[in-house]
């Protein structure tokens, strides 16, 4: 990448665990200068998953790559002022603190931006506003349960379940950075920066709610809130006889070359199946005639038979599956690199590129503070005792 979008912006980052570090993670990847505050205990996913050392887990060394590690103690009166000076040089200030925790670290928007109205802070939070719960706790399986995620699953599985992802800590830290690029994008106009919020479960909602609003986008409601397709129970990777495969036969063109493949004319004529609208009312009886065709051959059998007739499928993956996927190999998903004290470490690049060119891994994730010395040392501020 000749020039990556963000060089010349300085992040001062005082996230931690997933929400944060994945938002800042993507500023990184597209250049710019990414300074990680830690506390002396270090960023609590230091410790989230397998490690070959103390304090370098798998989950840190993920989200936190191309950042430098600087140990500032917000308890104290020394690394308040720290912070502040640091803050005064750079563009943005992230972290997802609670609000009165904030405060008391000086991290807050007004402590920050005195004197530097330039600065872009943005606080990530699991609730915003005046709300009752706006100074709750957040972790992932709370919003997930507060945002309806958890209750669109009882669709599907018939109890309230989690996602089996950290959906809304990535939400929230992709939020976070768009957010952040809109801001730096209207300094270069005006010249102002930002007071930036970014509520978990309210970004959450609204994520999940662009499709489920459904006929409750009406007053009065002209239906539920549900999209049926995706919230059936149905909907899943179909069973062939060698394994699963996902398809998704939808338009009309679809639904006829797939009775054409199944050699069912009498389907293609049936007027319970002519239209979008209709086919939704009888949504359970066609996943049932899709399932019914599948297991009578393989994976890859049908695989070329539906691509063959132009009906989106792709063969299903479990996680461990997709390190020797095919596709992602081809277009260099995986990348290894070397990390001075944890030796070879598989990562995944950024998939975005800009004019043809992915960014690169940039550095490997730093050692607790292993750059206070530099960065404070660069940017003129006073090292605290």
């Amino acid at each position: 990448m000749q020039r990556p979008p963000f060089e010349g912006v300085r992040v001062v980052d005082a996230t931690t665990v997933v929400s944060g570090p994945y938002g800042t993670l993507l500023l990184a990847d597209f250049g710019a200068d990414v300074v990680k505050i830690e506390s002396p205990q270090g960023d609590s996913a230091r410790d989230l998953g397998p490690r070959a050392h103390p304090g370098m887990a798998a989950v840190f060394l993920t989200c936190n790559r191309g950042k430098r590690s600087v140990v500032l103690d917000l308890t104290t009166d020394d690394g308040r002022r720290a912070l502040k000076e640091l803050c005064d040089g750079a563009d943005v200030f992230v972290h997802n603190m609670r609000t009165d925790a904030a405060a008391r670290c000086g991290a807050d928007a007004e402590t920050l931006r005195a004197g530097h109205a330039e600065l872009i802070h943005c606080a990530i939070r699991g609730f915003g506003g005046d709300g009752p719960y706006s100074d709750l706790a957040a972790y992932d399986d709370i919003v997930q349960a507060a945002s309806g995620i958890a209750g669109a699953q009882e669709w599907m599985v018939g109890e309230p379940s989690y996602v089996a992802n950290a959906m809304a800590d990535k939400i929230a830290g992709l939020t976070a950075a768009f957010a952040i690029s809109a801001a730096l994008h209207r300094r270069t106009i005006d010249g102002d920066g930002a007071a930036i919020e970014v509520p978990m479960t309210e970004m959450l909602t609204s994520f999940g709610l662009v499709e489920h609003l459904w006929g409750r986008t009406f007053v009065p409601p002209l239906g539920e809130a549900r999209y049926v397709r995706i919230a059936s129970p149905s909907r899943r990777p179909f069973a062939t006889a060698d394994g699963h495969l996902a398809v998704v036969v939808y338009s009309d063109r679809n639904w006829a070359d797939f009775f054409t493949l199944i050699d069912r004319p009498d389907l293609a004529a049936d007027t319970r199946y002519a239209t979008l609208e209709h086919r939704t009312a009888h949504l359970e009886e066609l996943y049932g005639i899709v399932a019914d065709a599948l297991c009578t051959g393989t994976t890859q059998e049908w695989f070329a038979r539906l691509q063959a007739a132009g009906i989106p499928a792709v063969p299903y993956n479990r996680v461990d599956d997709l390190f020797d996927d095919p596709h992602l190999t081809a277009v260099g998903f995986w990348e290894e690199m070397e990390h001075p004290t944890e030796g070879t470490l598989l990562q995944y690049a950024t998939p975005i590129t800009f004019d043809g060119e992915k960014p690169g891994l940039g550095r490997p994730a730093p050692a607790l503070g292993a750059d206070t010395d530099e960065v404070l040392r660069d940017a003129g501020v006073r090292k605290p005792d």
